[in-house]
């Protein structure tokens, strides 16, 4: 039987603190509070196919990835469901935040705010210039897609259910109502 690690008692946390923690357990930082994810099969499942639909176009300068922290800066490193990076950081982790072309957030019920208004926020004020929110808690996935606007806050591009289809940071499509339909037999599946 494994038994979870005792984490050190901290009010606040630093990227400096990061290292007394066990080296394979999966965190982020933000705002200077520790973060420990538990996603469950269906939260990695969408982001393995939102990771898919991004590489289908992706320039071979950019790689895609899921679950990668960001050094942002002493309170914040955030680990973005799914980011997109310049690939001469595939071997580095934290990635820098400069190189971080797209970060994508799947809200699950304990992260809404934080993915919506907190990870937006560090996100933008370290100059991610796309982000999207995918939303899979309602009757139909939706994805938000924002723009880093002039005054170093995201500008909303899109907010759908249906075929998403953009060019930032390159041409990508997403079907909503297909990843929708998957979720659904899915937690059907699950119930029966």
């Amino acid at each position: 039987m494994t038994t979870a690690p005792i984490l050190p008692e901290r009010h606040e946390w630093t990227v400096d603190d990061l290292g007394d923690l066990p080296g394979d357990l999966p965190y982020e930082l933000i705002n200077g509070r520790l973060i420990v994810p538990s996603p469950t099969a269906l939260h990695q499942d969408l982001c393995v196919r939102l990771m898919l639909a991004l590489e289908i176009n992706c320039p071979a300068e950019i790689l895609v990835s899921f679950d990668l922290s960001l050094a942002v800066d002493r309170r914040n490193e955030p680990r973005p469901d799914v980011v997109a990076i310049r690939v001469e950081h595939a071997n580095r982790s934290p990635v820098p935040v400069d190189d971080a072309l797209l970060a994508v957030e799947v809200i699950s019920p304990s992260s809404i705010f934080r993915d919506m208004y907190d990870k937006a926020k560090v996100y933008a004020h370290a100059g991610v210039r796309n982000y999207w929110v995918v939303d899979p808690l309602h009757d139909g996935i939706t994805l938000t897609e924002y723009a880093l606007g002039a005054n170093r806050e995201y500008d909303v591009v899109t907010h759908t259910a249906d075929l998403f289809v953009t060019e930032r940071p390159w041409k990508v499509s997403v079907d909503l109502p297909a990843l929708t339909a998957r979720r659904a037999g899915l937690l059907a599946r699950e119930e029966s």
